[in-house]
Order: C-alpha cells, then sequence, then structure tokens
C-alpha cells in the first residue's frame, strides 16, 4: 500500500491503483500519449504473464527530472555534498561496469574521461581490457 493525496485528503491505495490514477491524471494534463503507450505496455506485460512468460514483480514512476533520487535507493549512484549548490550524483562501478559490458563499442578517450569522472570510485572498477583512460590511484607509495 502506498498514501495518495487527492483534493487534500490522504489515503492507502495498492501500487497499481496508483499507478493507474498516475496514467489518468497524466491523460487528463494532456499527456495521452505517455498514458497510452503506458497503457499499452500493461497490457503486454498481462498477455505475457497470462502466457506464462512474464510476471511484473516491481513497477516504479519516476517524474521528470526525478532520475536522481530513483538511483540513490537503487544503491545505483551516490550524492556527494548533499546540501551544497555543487551536489554531483556519481555512479557506483558495478552499474558503470555492466553498462560497459552491455555497450557493443569502445569509447573514445574523450568519452572514457567522462565515464571516469561520473563514477564513484573509479580506482575500484573492473574496467574492460580496450580501455585507456584508467584513473589516478588516491593513494601515492
Amino acid at each position: 500500500m502506498v498514501p495518495i493525496r487527492e483534493d487534500g485528503i490522504e489515503r492507502q491505495v495498492t501500487m497499481a491503483e496508483a499507478f493507474m490514477l498516475q496514467l489518468m491524471k497524466r491523460a487528463l494534463e494532456d499527456r495521452g500519449a505517455a498514458a497510452r503507450t503506458s497503457l499499452a505496455a500493461i497490457e503486454e506485460a498481462k498477455k505475457q504473464q497470462d502466457a506464462g512468460e512474464f510476471k511484473i514483480s516491481v513497477i516504479v514512476l519516476l517524474a521528470a527530472g526525478s532520475l536522481p533520487l530513483a538511483l540513490e535507493p537503487l544503491r545505483m549512484a551516490k550524492k556527494l555534498d548533499r546540501y551544497r549548490e555543487t551536489a554531483r550524483l556519481l555512479l557506483e562501478p558495478w552499474l558503470v561496469e555492466a553498462a560497459l559490458a552491455r555497450l557493443g563499442r569502445t569509447l573514445s578517450s574523450a568519452e572514457q574521461r567522462i565515464i571516469v569522472n561520473a563514477t564513484r570510485t573509479p580506482h575500484k572498477a573492473r574496467w574492460p581490457e580496450w580501455w585507456s583512460e584508467h584513473p589516478q590511484s588516491k593513494w601515492l607509495f
């Protein structure tokens, strides 16, 4: 059960009901394409579930610009200097490793530097063999 607020009154609803209410709200706000696409995806998932091919276990709703809010609880990223204007969201090394394994191409040196700078602890990541921009260790002996 999740809490929702309608007309200033808070009540508890199931996750599925909250999802459907959000879709209806988006449709009413003239975001009909997003609602239709989501409903079509739900119908397709239901068909697959009925056929025993697929099961929906979790549905996560994200508002525009709220991706950082979702990444931290999933332990996919960490926000540094959270209370400063210069706060940065850095990706966990395991997530970067998984993304690079699925990439299917090599990256330029400039693209590699961007990824190293966006990784929370780049010295702990297992970079691919083709990787040329290895991070400098924090500890110099």
